[in-house]
């Protein structure tokens, strides 16, 4: 017989009832734990007391529609995962991450990012690595990624401009991501 976590199973309770009845008092409860957690990601991101300190609440606001549809069977990677998507897009809209950067989590190596100016722009090396690495992506990856990061095109948007399946969209920027953060790490050396 397995025992069930107690605490994993008040979260989904929360979770129901919060469902039920659209209680912000509940939702407080069951974010209020992760509050720490959630800080520390966004201050990953944005290396910004004051600024994570606000995406905190954003994320709690985006909680009270989201947890109304979205069924969440493990909330505390679901909760991780939405503030990390909510500071990455933030992020692009605010422009922080140029059109040229690709992001600065797409190629995650701490070398790569000490190499940027104080302008926050890649060094001319580096671009002509990134170029050339992407050059080197097959089709569909170099497609996608172009149009993800460089246009800042969503996943919805690509694949109405490619025809390829959401899902396969995903794919290839994931993929994408991988081979050229490796291939840029190769012509690194």
């Amino acid at each position: 017989m397995t025992k069930r976590n107690p605490a994993v199973h008040s979260e989904q309770l929360l979770l129901a009832e919060y469902r039920q009845t659209g209680n912000l008092q509940l939702l407080g409860k069951l974010y209020e734990p992760y509050m720490p957690l959630i800080y520390g990601v966004c201050l990953k991101y944005y290396k910004d007391e004051a600024k994570s300190e606000d995406a905190v609440m954003q994320i709690f606001e985006a909680l009270i529609d989201k947890l109304r549809v979205h069924q969440v069977s493990h909330f505390k990677s679901w909760l991780y995962t939405l503030a990390r998507n909510h500071c990455l897009m933030d992020l692009r809209v605010t422009s922080r991450i140029k059109n040229v950067d690709i992001d600065e989590h797409l190629v995650e190596s701490d070398a790569f990012l000490h190499q940027y100016d104080e302008e926050n722009r890649l060094p001319e090396e580096q671009l002509v690595r990134m170029e050339a690495c992407l050059a080197e992506l097959n089709d569909e990856q170099q497609r996608c990624v172009t149009l993800f990061y460089l246009e800042q095109k969503c996943y919805k948007e690509i694949a109405a401009l490619t025809g390829y399946e959401l899902n396969k969209v995903k794919s290839h920027i994931q993929n994408g991501k991988r081979n050229l953060k490796i291939c840029m790490e190769k012509k690194q050396t």
